[in-house]
């Protein structure tokens, strides 16, 4: 029988640059002529924000922000490694990436083989690292994972689900990317923020968060007045928890120790219309971070589409089959931590389920 370990965590993008870009995603709102003027005046900013920014525009409070985020990594990086899986699913979304105008499934398994994962070469613009963007390690693009992969394990979670109605998409080679989605590549350089290495066989499950923006707005970034010609909706959260549920069930009669990863940030400032596209809705993550630390499944199967995108949380559908997954299992949150933030996009939350 199968030994099952849950983990969550955030792929910020941000975090492999350098401190001086962190807060870009900001700096590029505030030139969006759409927003009242008066909004982006720091002096009508809550005063977190307001000495969050300071007056270097985030770079002192960057670094802050890196440190918290670098120890709650090597916190879950060492659970990982005595936990010692033979297996990694990460669920994760993609963002306009793998994905395109052509197919956009609502879930997907990656079967992949052995690939070479380059991280500054295959980043795409959703990852803020196209272009050769100097990054955290000053790493150049030669710099490379042997990424293994786990194709069995892969068609048996396709076959799970799929016996369980879900019709699940699969893949045995990328589409339009040249290795795996800035969620899950991110996931892995940064549980490997000191370079120790990744030997673990990973399997990657996109899951389609953007919903009616992955086309339209390619996954990212827009302006406020722009009049956009949505997309069918994704997957709702308790369809996802439904997903990560059936996975532990299949994944229980296996004979593999596996690792369970949501990779995402939750509300995203650049989704949430509520503040003006300036700072995450802290007040919504809050509420489902309780809900998550009491282990009240509840609340989360209650959310809906509607109420995820009213918040910017499109990503936090990555740490639904999580949930799920535990919920199945009787697990119960053993270690969380809340990273908060105005200024740097998004709250990034942190966690670790394992038995009592």
């Amino acid at each position: 029988m199968a030994e099952i370990l849950g983990l969550g965590l955030s792929h910020y993008p941000p975090l492999s640059s350098p401190d001086e870009q962190m807060s870009w995603i900001l700096r590029k709102t505030l030139q969006d002529p759409s927003i009242p003027p008066e909004h982006k005046d720091p002096k009508h900013w809550p005063p977190a924000m307001r000495a969050e920014w300071g007056e270097d525009e985030g770079l002192l409070s960057a670094a802050t922000h890196r440190a918290a985020m670098v120890e709650r990594f090597r916190h879950v990086r060492q659970a990982l490694d005595d936990f010692k899986p033979d297996l990694v699913l990460i669920w994760g979304d993609d963002q306009y990436e793998n994905f395109r105008e052509d197919v956009i499934p609502a879930f997907s398994v990656c079967a992949y083989p052995d690939m070479d994962l380059y991280p500054w070469r295959h980043a795409q613009g959703s990852s803020m690292m196209e272009g050769g963007k100097p990054n955290a390690w000053g790493e150049g693009k030669d710099l490379h994972y042997r990424l293994k992969g786990h194709p069995q394990a892969a068609k048996l979670i396709t076959k799970g689900l799929i016996d369980a109605h879900f019709d699940v998409a699969y893949a045995y080679k990328p589409l339009h990317h040249n290795s795996v989605a800035h969620a899950f590549m991110n996931a892995i350089l940064y549980l490997d923020y000191e370079r120790q290495g990744w030997p673990y066989p990973t399997v990657t499950m996109p899951i389609n968060c953007y919903g009616r923006r992955v086309i339209c707005a390619k996954g990212f970034m827009t302006q406020m007045d722009d009049v956009l010609d949505f997309d069918p909706p994704g997957p709702t959260p308790a369809r996802c928890m439904d997903m990560g549920a059936q996975i532990a069930k299949t994944l229980l009669s296996s004979p593999w120790r596996v690792a369970l990863v949501a990779s995402s940030s939750w509300s995203h400032a650049f989704l949430c219309d509520k503040t003006f596209r300036l700072r995450p809705d802290t007040a919504s993550d809050l509420s489902l971070y309780q809900a998550m630390k009491d282990n009240d499944f509840d609340v989360w199967r209650a959310q809906s589409t509607e109420d995820f995108e009213e918040a910017g949380q499109q990503e936090i559908l990555n740490w639904c089959p999580l949930l799920g997954a535990m919920q199945a299992l009787n697990r119960r949150v053993v270690w969380s931590d809340f990273v908060q933030t105005d200024v740097f996009n998004s709250n990034k939350v942190f966690a670790l389920y394992a038995d009592q």
